[in-house]
Formats: structure tokens, sequence, C-alpha cells
């Protein structure tokens, strides 16, 4: 008989905030009257931009390290990552005594590259256009002996992540409707199922730049989709594809997927700049993008957002925020 049991539930949520209590930072939740003014709602920002490795990845992260075995631990882990996640796994297993190598595209941002041999892991770069990460990540893993840790096609993983939106819905309280990015699917998986898991009328809406709509095409379709690898300036978005666990979980649980344009992302890391006085990179800025542009229908009274990480090198975020857009 097949199981109908889902890949996570809000138990596993639960059970990975347990485990990284005393570990992960508690990030605050940020208001601002003036956003609040602009969008015509209140709105109630979790920074994970304030969490360790800035972003949210190493709530996942640490919560798949933690559960593996002395002898897995023993031989090293493996990830592929555009940059945020292959912190996360650096610092996770640094702090459990282990050693990573990870797989990192060869245009990965320098802070981000350097961040993540600052903590310890080796780094193995690939042509984002021409070659396969999951393969090559993969053939790494099992060439050494080492335990692969995916950016968000794994349940731990997705667990991990849903605590952000479980420390949001614990200190905001009542909430109409929650913005997530989509890169992979791994941080609204787990989000969505705590939310709903607790609050099962709210609204959870996905956002990802225009020319990586993987998610939305995906979901209009009932099927997972692959687009091009998209080139748009939050490199955090740019899967080509939903994982098949992720998108498991978001066609049951997410209520729909608007888009920005880069532009709109640029004016919402200014205004986060400006005004909230906070760094954000593009991809953690999308949601905030998606309100001040109002691509939000039916915006209701009480609006959180996830705010993903602010991951971003100072000439780069210039580069970015000074342009008029």
């Amino acid at each position: 008989m097949t199981s109908t049991r889902p890949p996570i539930t809000l138990d596993d949520v639960r059970d990975a905030a347990a485990r990284l209590k005393g570990v992960a930072h508690r990030t605050p939740v940020l208001r601002s009257r003036t956003l609040d003014r602009i969008v015509g709602a209140e709105t109630l920002l979790k920074c994970e931009n304030f969490q360790r490795v800035g972003a949210f990845k190493f709530r996942g992260a640490y919560n798949a390290a933690s559960r593996l075995t002395s002898e897995q631990l023993a031989r090293g882990i493996a990830a592929y990552s555009s940059g945020n996640h292959a912190q996360a796994v650096a610092l996770a297993a640094r702090e459990l005594g282990t050693s990573a190598v990870i797989v990192m595209p060869e245009d990965t941002p320098r802070s981000k590259r350097a961040a993540t041999e600052g903590y310890g892991a080796e780094i193995v770069t690939y042509d984002r256009y021409t070659g396969d990460r999951e393969a090559i990540g993969e053939a790494l893993a099992a060439e050494r002996g080492l335990a692969l840790i995916p950016p968000y096609e794994h349940p731990h993983v997705m667990a991990g992540q849903g605590t952000a939106a479980l420390e949001l819905l614990e200190e905001a309280g009542e909430l109409d409707a929650v913005l997530v990015p989509v890169g992979g699917g791994g941080l609204i998986a787990g989000s969505a199922t705590a939310l709903k898991g607790l609050r099962p009328g709210i609204r959870v809406i996905g956002v990802e730049p225009e020319t990586g709509d993987d998610t939305k095409r995906s979901l209009e379709a009932g099927r997972r989709i692959e687009i091009s690898v998209s080139r748009t300036i939050a490199d955090g978005q740019a899967a080509p594809t939903p994982g098949e666990l992720t998108f498991s979980v978001n066609r049951r649980l997410v209520d729909g997927i608007v888009l920005v344009s880069d532009d709109e992302i640029r004016a919402a890391m200014r205004f986060a700049f400006e005004r909230l006085k906070i760094v954000v990179e593009p991809s953690g800025a999308t949601p905030l993008a998606a309100l001040l542009a109002g691509r939000v229908d039916r915006l209701p009274r009480r609006v959180g957002v996830i705010v993903s990480g602010g991951n971003i090198d100072t000439g780069r975020f210039a580069e970015l925020c000074g342009e008029a857009g």
C-alpha cells in the first residue's frame, strides 16, 4: 500500500525548531509605518538577513547535517549551491566538527565564495549555463564517500527552512498572508507546511523573478516545468525547475505565485536600505518588491514577508542600488 504521508509535516518543522534552538539565530521581525502606508496593509518582515551566514539557509543545512551519523560526519559533507546554501553547509560542518566540499558556479559573487572558504570548505567550480550541478555534486559525493546535503530537495532541509515561518507566526500572531521568495522551493515548502499547519486559512504566496518563473508555470500546469537557466539579478532564484519533493508540497499548499522584474527588485533593495536601514540581497528582496509594485491581488490586512537573506558584496550592492532603474 502506497503511503500518502507528505515529505514533511508540522511536527517535522517543530522538531527542527527544537534542534536549532541556541544554534540558529531567532531573527527579528521588523515593522515600518512608511511601508504600511505605501502598500496599504500591516506588514511584518521576518529578517533572515540577520541569520547566521546572512540567510535562512543555515536553518535547513544544520538541521540536516546534525542528523548524520558519526560515521558520516567523520567522512564529511558535500553540497552544491549558488552561494547561501554553500555558506550554510560550510558553517554547519564546522559547528559539527567535520569537513565540507561545495560545488559552486564560477560566477558566484565573490563575497559568497570568500565566506564559504572562510568557514573552511573546499570549493569545486562549474559553469552554471552548461554544467549540471546536481550531477557534479552527486558524482563528487560518491567518489569521496561524502554525505550530500542538497539545497532544497531534502525533507530535513525543508523542515529546517520552515522554522523561519514558525517563528514569524509566534511573534506576529494572526496573519492573513505570507509572501515567500521561491527558488528551488525549499523555503516556501517548509514555510507553507508550518503556516497552513497552524493557520489553515492563511494565504501563502510565492514570489519569483520574471525570467525565473519555473514554479509559477509548474503550478499552473500541474506538473514540473523546466525553463532555461534564468538570467536575473536574483541569482539565488535561478533554479530551472522546482524540486520533485518541494513541488509535491507546494502544489498542495501554495496559493499562488507572483512575478517581479529586476528593476522592481532594485527598487525594493533601495527602499530597504534607505527606509528600513537594512541590506537585502536581490533574492531576499523579491517579496518586498512584490508588495511595493502592487503585484498581490486582494492584499489582506496583515501580511508577513520572509526576507530570505542579505549576502551581497558592497560593490554589487552599490552597482544595483545606484541605478535609477
